[in-house]
């Protein structure tokens, strides 16, 4: 596992297509993962002959560095660099640009969403019998014997309930969607009657295939809401998660 605080690359053997607007921008088989010390997810770079540099726009000083990127009528502000550690490969914005860089990523066939997997990150799906019990306030909004939990590095355990046993009356959807690199696009429900963080519950209704066990299941924030497996409250977390509940 690379080491943090510092700045890591390891080659992939992935195949890498990055698009805007239905134009092929990036196009590789030899991509190159990248850990910088001050972002928590990993990032791609790219051999800059795999790359659209016809569509760069030099920006800044020294030249070379960093590029605007100009797709059809659209222009994009500082899209993508060069590191000094790897002169030779271009890397584009994905995660917190206040812009749409490029709209689609693909790895091999599948559609990836945020940033890259991380090969260090396991997201794993398991089928359990556990009793699980969801609880807001005191009153009970989801309980089964038939759940899926999901073990996520870094993250808490994730209930994902069965929706026929989901109190969904208590429930409304809302216009929240979020995409996850390894989950896809999930679905929000906040309490009906309030007195709870809105979009505390989520589902994934399409999930990539290798979360499939989780398809059309819901799972409640863990910081948000009381939690108790097999007769036993679970603590709720401190996560990256909390703050945003909170507001």
């Amino acid at each position: 596992m690379p080491a943090s605080g510092t700045f890591n690359w390891e080659p992939s053997e992935r195949w890498v297509r990055g698009l805007r607007d239905g134009v092929v921008v990036v196009d590789t088989r030899a991509p190159v993962l990248v850990w910088e010390p001050d972002h928590p997810v990993p990032r791609y770079a790219f051999p800059a002959g795999d790359v659209r540099t016809d569509l760069l726009r030099d920006v800044g000083e020294p030249p070379g560095v960093r590029y605007d990127l100009a797709v059809g009528d659209a222009l994009v502000r500082d899209a993508a660099w060069r590191y000094p550690e790897l002169p030779d490969h271009i890397a584009f914005a994905w995660f917190r640009h206040p812009e749409v860089v490029l709209d689609h990523w693909y790895e091999e066939d599948e559609e990836i969403f945020v940033h890259p997997r991380d090969p260090y990150k396991r997201v794993d799906p398991i089928p359990s019998s556990r009793h699980v019990v969801v609880e807001i306030g005191g009153r009970v909004v989801a309980e089964t014997r038939d759940p899926v939990l999901l073990f996520e590095t870094g993250l808490p355990t994730r209930y994902y309930i069965p929706p026929a046993d989901v109190r969904f009356d208590l429930l409304e959807p809302t216009e929240t969607h979020t995409r996850c690199p390894y989950k896809g696009v999930a679905s929000y429900w906040s309490l009906k009657d309030g007195g709870a963080p809105r979009d505390l519950a989520w589902a994934y209704p399409d999930p990539i295939p290798a979360t499939a066990p989780i398809q059309g299941h819901v799972a409640f924030y863990n910081e948000a809401v009381d939690i108790v497996v097999d007769g036993v409250k679970q603590d709720r977390p401190v996560t990256l998660f909390s703050e945003g509940l909170k507001r």
